[in-house]
């Protein structure tokens, strides 16, 4: 059976088809409102943008999801979770002053942010969801305990999934630090000797009592370990190191496993709104933007997060890629762009897991609104 996915381009002649009116009537013809109950309490899941990159969801459109959501009596309040690297937004304070460095201000967006995993990423629920590689997954609390969802995703490149759109944008937006850590590897954390101060905070937060004190410095005991990362998290000094080493299958059947996990608790209750637009090679997570490697699409909406995403690569694949940017091969319409930059990932196939899980449908029908 096939999802409806519905879309907008981004040509305008006039006020009433600039890409904000049409945004919003984008978001009436999905009908989200159906979905949002009186008072709802309402989490737009979003990425921020790290300081220095420039290719986020621009706040101006925010603004319209914010307002549309508003008028349908729901509360809205915008989010995302801590780094786990370190960065502009690895604590809730950083993260909060870095997005409205990059426009999200209350006066721009109408809306209150909230880092829905706590000040250093504490704050998580267990998800059962008893799949593959995951029996329970950490997701943000704040996500966790809204009424509903509104994930709006910036379509790009990324260099360990291949691309990121709704469900990278649920995996590793959704959960907290030491979720992101089990999600890209399986290897144990291991403390930087130099930058450790021997403060103890990871002694007391260590689950399974596997961090030592050892000649000043601690020591983690690769045996107790269980990998679940709240000592990167906590680690006031940033000295314990996150290990990125992973099998790129695994790590996109482990993201398909905590994006299911995420929406576990709102069936029914959340809509996805991908925005094809910069697609740049790398995340919003550097601090940079590069070229985008095609020209801008045009927005998508649908309850269904697999089928968007599929979408919104099918749309990718069609256009002409940017000679002048980071891709190298599949310039011609058709080709596997994402593949053009990233050739040892196949990005697609969190799709096809995400469709085993349940978690959506590969088909759809594209519907263009006017």
């Amino acid at each position: 059976m096939s999802s409806e996915v519905f879309f907008i381009n981004l040509r305008a002649t006039s006020k009433k088809d600039n890409i904000q009116n049409k945004l919003r009537r984008l978001y009436d013809k999905l009908e989200v409102k159906n979905i949002l109950a009186q008072n709802d309490i309402t989490a737009i899941k979003l990425h921020f943008g790290e300081k220095g990159t420039n290719a986020f969801i621009h706040p101006v459109f925010v603004r319209q999801i914010v307002d549309k959501t508003k008028e349908s009596g729901a509360k809205p309040f915008l989010t995302d979770t801590n780094t786990l690297y370190t960065g502009s937004r690895s604590n809730s304070v950083d993260h909060i002053q870095t997005a409205i460095e990059n426009g999200f201000a209350y006066a721009v967006v109408n809306a209150p942010i909230i880092i829905a995993d706590g000040i250093y990423s504490k704050n998580s629920i267990e998800v059962e969801i008893n799949k593959k590689h995951f029996d329970k997954v950490k997701i943000a609390s704040d996500i966790y305990y809204a009424n509903s969802m509104i994930v709006l995703s910036h379509v790009k490149g990324h260099e360990l999934a291949g691309f990121g759109g709704a469900i990278k944008n649920l995996a590793m937006g959704c959960a907290s630090a030491p979720g992101k850590q089990i999600q890209h590897s399986d290897s144990k954390p291991k403390v930087k000797r130099k930058k450790c101060i021997a403060c103890k905070i990871c002694i007391n937060n260590c689950p399974a009592d596997s961090i030592s004190i050892q000649d000043e410095k601690a020591k983690i005991d690769k045996e107790k370990c269980i990998g679940c990362g709240e000592c990167i998290s906590i680690c006031p000094k940033r000295a314990i190191q996150v290990q990125w080493k992973t099998d790129p299958d695994v790590f996109l059947e482990k993201m398909a496993e905590y994006a299911y996990g995420a929406v576990e608790n709102k069936k029914g209750k959340v809509a996805y709104f991908n925005f094809v637009m910069n697609v740049t090679p790398l995340c919003d997570c550097v601090p940079w933007s590069d070229a985008p490697i095609v020209g801008d699409v045009g927005i998508l909406a649908s309850f269904d997060p697999v089928a968007i995403d599929q979408a919104s690569t099918d749309l990718i694949d069609k256009q002409i890629g940017n000679k002048d940017s980071e891709l190298k091969v599949n310039f011609e319409p058709g080709k596997d762009k994402f593949k053009g930059v990233h050739p040892n990932i196949n990005s697609k196939n969190i799709l096809e897991y995400a469709e085993k899980l349940g978690l959506g449908s590969r088909n759809y029908k594209l519907i263009e609104v006017k």
